[in-house]
């Protein structure tokens, strides 16, 4: 089969509604590109008939092809996975509830035919989204380019992107387990443009992006492109010790020049105690985030495992698993 011009990679949980609507959608939008392309779905273990719906879609249209991780995993695992099955010359990553509407995938395409190899949908408005949803958006941005120093990532966010083929090569080439894929991307460097659209609501279902996913990601961006908390350790460190130091030079001052004798109180003991011993635990968690990584990514653990795929072409498969972190293996769907 020949390589097509354009993949589309779509990471889909519990959206069995929304991609015949987001097919029929696409289909129209590049049929009126006019260039050959291909639909990657990545099914992220979905407990309804997600997966059912891809292999029909799939069955009637040979564009589509299809993948089901072998557990749940995350949303960004199921984009690297996309990523790694991309055979076009680029791949529009864009999300399976029609939040990405495909009708911007020719403003996406306009910068990448001038050169850029990177292009980010930046959302000018995101509709249907609760205002704690959007606090904690805008404030995970502002951490990501403030804290971790990552200037180059959009403010307000894009999960909507196109990639050229050099920048997908130069993807799959990175092997972590625990990576935030849009700050990862937005490291890499690469050509990269802009563009704005409003991000639209659900059509059906609801998003499984919980609090818990949210701070799995801050983390993973902290700790694999940052070593500022490690510092910032070190600075609390040197300031307690210095405080203490302070301390007993005032303890010293008042025994043996004001000849006062022992300062007393055993609630300003165990303020200190406290206050000490916490910071000693705030800093054993944040090397214990760092430790941890660190032996996950010794592990060697395949990034994800496939259970199922339907339209797959076997030459894709032929991929060195080194490279990809995946197993060498897939079963049958």
């Amino acid at each position: 089969m020949p390589r097509p011009d354009i993949s589309l990679v779509s990471p889909a949980y519990r959206e069995s509604k929304n991609l015949p609507v987001l097919y029929d959608r696409i289909k129209a939008v590049m049929d009126d590109v006019g260039r050959s392309w291909e639909w990657v779905i990545v099914d992220d273990h979905s407990p309804d008939d997600t997966f059912d719906v891809v292999a029909e879609l799939a069955n009637t249209d040979p564009r589509v092809r299809g993948v089901r991780l072998a557990r749940n995993y995350s949303s960004h695992t199921a984009i690297t996975c996309g990523l790694h099955h991309a055979r076009g010359g680029c791949a529009v990553v864009l999300a399976s509830d029609l939040q990405d509407p495909p009708e911007v995938i020719p403003e996406l395409l306009a910068p990448w035919e001038a050169g850029a190899q990177v292009v980010w949908a930046v959302r000018g408005k995101r509709l249907g989204e609760k205002r704690r949803t959007l606090f904690f958006a805008r404030l995970f941005y502002i951490f990501v380019r403030n804290f971790v120093g990552m200037k180059e990532m959009p403010a307000t966010g894009a999960d909507f992107f196109l990639l050229d083929r050099r920048a997908i090569d130069g993807f799959c080439q990175f092997g972590e387990t625990n990576v935030h894929v849009l700050a990862l991307i937005t490291w890499m460097g690469f050509r990269q443009e802009t563009i704005v659209y409003t991000k639209q609501a659900r059509l059906h279902g609801e998003s499984a992006f919980n609090f818990e996913k949210r701070v799995q990601l801050v983390l993973d961006c902290v700790t694999s492109f940052t070593t500022r908390p490690i510092r910032a350790m070190g600075l609390i460190g040197l300031l307690v010790s210095l405080a203490g130091f302070v301390l007993a030079g005032r303890i010293v001052w008042e025994v043996f020049v004001l000849e006062q004798g022992p300062p007393e109180g055993y609630a300003s003991l165990m303020v200190a105690l406290l206050v000490v011993g916490g910071v000693q635990m705030l800093m054993m968690a944040v090397l214990g985030e760092y430790l941890w990584r660190a032996l996950d990514e010794a592990r060697r653990r395949p990034r994800f495992l496939i259970e199922a795929h339907v339209g797959l072409d076997p030459a894709a498969e032929s991929m060195p698993a080194a490279a990809r972190r995946e197993p060498d293996f897939v079963s049958e769907s």
